[in-house]
């Protein structure tokens, strides 16, 4: 499982994305689970986002990024207005494999998409993408060329006019997987998506970047962090709203299979607790210095969610479930 969505204000209400199953809901914590997608012509789930400003209204990004030598693809994105009854295409039908899905909280109108694109080859359908209307046009707001594609966009939880993004060049072939080349990189809006400055120097690595995760704190919309996969890769953080940066943790336990993991996610309350996944679930309370394993079931961690006003609710997506 790649993607899980809670509810704000609705404790007991989850949604999770399923590599090869579908979108399920659950209403009771966990206790029963109900498929909703089972009547749509593709199974292959890679984001799930909720809209904050009615909760009707869901996104389901299809085609999953975890790009390993089974992927699965999808046929874009997929929106329902009625709590998951019933669904609707709304685009991007070429992009494959989607990374991400974010949804204002001010407008459900308004969406962001990191679309990978062609897992096999190039195409033109990836990069980030944009609708201001639901879903009805989409606007490609920041590209690369046809081998790299969207893996990662999030807003400041405080300031949704300001966001950061990430691309990726990779490309899977049945005998081999190759993550990282001059079109990866990090990036920065200031108009809610629409365009967007690259980050580099300033304390991020040099030379060939491969997949890049990004977060945003809760608490403070200066505490950014990005796990990047480089030849000095590892967590950075930025103090400044992405100006400036220093690796803080070179851990290899964070930094393999990059090209599989590299997800990050910031505590809604604390700037200094922030969440790594990978072969296990690990948590920092010092700002990513130092990481602590969580008793989470199962290994090979792919997406987390943290409840925007309670973080001690968690919503854990892995291998297990």
């Amino acid at each position: 499982m790649l993607a899980v969505e809670g509810v704000v204000g609705e404790p007991d209400t989850y949604y999770f994305g399923a590599v090869a199953g579908g979108v399920w809901k659950t209403i009771d914590g966990g206790a029963n689970w109900t498929p909703l997608f089972d009547k749509q012509p593709i199974s292959s789930i890679g984001a799930i986002a909720v809209a904050p400003s009615d909760h009707n209204v869901i996104y389901a990004g299809t085609g999953e990024a975890a790009v390993r030598g089974n992927t699965t693809y999808g046929t874009g994105v997929f929106k329902s207005i009625d709590g998951g009854k019933t669904w609707q295409n709304v685009g991007l039908k070429d992009s494959r494999q989607i990374g991400a899905l974010i949804v204002d909280p001010r407008d459900e109108n308004v969406v962001l998409v990191a679309a990978l694109g062609h897992a096999f080859g190039p195409n033109a359908e990836r990069g980030i993408f944009r609708t201001a209307d639901g879903g009805k046009t989409w606007t490609k707001v920041l590209s690369k060329d046809e081998n790299t594609g969207g893996i990662d966009v999030v807003f400041d939880p405080h300031n949704p006019n300001i966001v950061f993004a990430s691309l990726w060049q990779a490309r899977r072939q049945p005998w081999f997987f190759s993550s990282g080349g001059p079109g990866s990189g990090l990036y920065r809006s200031e108009d809610n998506g629409v365009t967007w400055k690259r980050l580099e120097g300033n304390g991020l690595p040099e030379g060939i970047l491969g997949k890049i995760g990004i977060t945003v704190s809760g608490a403070d919309s200066n505490r950014v962090y990005a796990i990047i996969e480089a030849k000095e890769g590892g967590l950075y953080r930025s103090d400044d709203a992405g100006q400036h940066w220093t690796r803080v943790n070179d851990d290899g336990r964070f930094r393999q299979r990059a090209w599989y993991f590299s997800k990050v996610y910031a505590d809604s309350k604390s700037a200094d607790t922030v969440y790594l996944l990978n072969t296990g679930l690990f948590r920092s309370v010092d700002g990513g210095k130092t990481f602590n394993l969580l008793p989470a079931r199962s290994g090979d961690h792919h997406g987390l969610w943290i409840d925007p006003q309670n973080p001690n609710r968690i919503a854990n997506a892995n291998d297990g479930g």
